[in-house]
């Protein structure tokens, strides 16, 4: 015990900073003029700005003008019309899970809050009372936040699943199946439902449907995140194949939904969990059982991100406008991969460049090293994670040709 003289938290460690939020604060002290943040996740602008996506504007203005609304708490699980109308984004109008009334949501904050939300029920509910030492299995390489979140909520047993194949720059279909086949029955797959992060590698349908076969065998269960539907192709319906596929197989499961890049809401931490039943009797169970967790956690959810989602997806005209914003952001992401390539190739840089093509989405896993990488940050001002990923966002017309020069430099000059 420490003396009363002393502060009670005298033995805290410092824990290590967030890497890419440190990441973007060291760019920011940079003072170089062609300094590039190709880090943080967020879209970008040509003009390398943040950018209020019109139809998001257009619905705040609906909201401010809106007498009848007011500050009232939400339902503790949320606003029922954000819910099932971010469901039926994912899973389709014509879902005939929702039309068999075994479709529920959670809103949370974020998708990392509707991760947590999943996770807490699962390590007290899955497969029986208290299944901390369930495998919770991660692709290798993740979004840094899964082994965290899943550790937080009590898991003991957080295991990597074979995805990157660094040797091709690609899928390593071939070792993701034997995990599978591997692991025990029951174990939680955490899958990415389109655009991986990092490495912007996804299955294609065909492999899906194998990966999908074997989970089906295997009683694993399937925790899918959601976080750039519509962002990761430019089309809703494409980029949400994987999880409908799932559910036509009769899966149960979960699916953490993420508002933040398609609707450029990221400081409103819109999310949802949607809970793929076997029927409406277990769903409200589950639902019961959320309401508690929620309750202890955020008690009741904030309503103005939410509500700006819910009305424009379930306004025929505002949805319209909104795909229309969306695929706006996924084609200038798909131009500067294209551009990306195409300059590094002319360049003449050393190895094969088509994996920026091939990947999707947000991210991109360039192959870079850590050495590589740290050549980038220090000597052309270029910041981009240790793993070698970068946003594809973070590049504009304005930039590009220094970052595929810097890339070449980097790759000719560092092993």
């Amino acid at each position: 015990m420490a003396p009363f003289s002393m502060s009670l938290f005298s033995d805290v460690p410092q824990a290590p900073p967030v890497a890419v939020f440190k990441l973007t604060a060291d760019f920011r002290e940079d003072t170089h003029p062609q300094k590039v943040n190709l880090g943080v996740g967020a879209y970008r602008t040509d003009d390398c700005q943040p950018w209020v996506l019109p139809v998001v504007k257009k619905v705040e203005r609906l909201i401010v003008e809106d007498e009848s609304l007011n500050h009232e708490y939400l339902p503790i699980l949320g606003l029922p019309e954000f819910r099932s109308a971010a469901s039926k984004v994912a899973l389709g109008d014509d879902s005939p899970a929702i039309k068999e009334n075994r479709v529920g949501g959670v809103q949370a904050l974020g998708g990392t809050g509707a991760l947590r939300i999943g996770a807490e029920f699962l390590r007290r509910w899955y497969n029986g009372v208290n299944n901390a030492a369930t495998p919770v299995y991660v692709s290798a390489p993740t979004w840094e936040n899964h082994n965290g979140v899943f550790a937080d909520a009590g898991f003991k047993d957080i295991r990597p699943y074979h995805y990157w194949d660094a040797a091709q720059r690609g899928l390593d279909l071939t070792g993701f199946l034997d995990d599978l086949e591997k692991a025990p029955e029951y174990s939680i797959f955490v899958l990415h439902a389109c655009a991986h992060n990092p490495t912007g590698t996804d299955p294609t349908q065909e492999e899906w449907k194998q990966i999908a076969e074997v989970m089906k065998r295997r009683k694993l269960y399937v925790f899918f995140d959601s976080a750039y539907q519509g962002f990761a192709s430019g089309s809703l319906e494409k980029d949400a194949w994987a999880i409908r596929f799932f559910v036509s197989e009769g899966f149960e499961l979960f699916i953490a939904q993420s508002f933040s890049k398609n609707f450029g809401l990221y400081n409103e931490r819109v999310g949802n969990l949607t809970v793929v039943s076997k029927d409406n009797e277990n769903l409200t169970r589950v639902l019961s059982q959320m309401e508690k967790i929620v309750r202890t956690t955020w008690s009741n959810p904030p309503s103005q991100g939410a509500r700006i989602v819910s009305k424009t997806l379930n306004s025929p005209e505002l949805f319209e406008e909104w795909k229309g914003n969306v695929k706006t952001m996924a084609d200038r992401v798909l131009l500067m991969r294209d551009q990306l390539k195409a300059k590094l190739q002319a360049l003449g840089t050393p190895g094969t460049w088509d994996h920026i093509t091939q990947q999707i989405g947000m991210f991109s896993f360039t192959g870079l090293t850590p050495k590589q990488v740290e050549y980038m940050i220090k000597e052309k001002h270029v910041y981009l994670m240790a793993s070698g990923r970068i946003n594809m966002c973070g590049l504009t017309s304005k930039n590009i040709d220094y970052v595929a020069q810097s890339i070449h430099e980097a790759v000719t000059k560092v092993q």
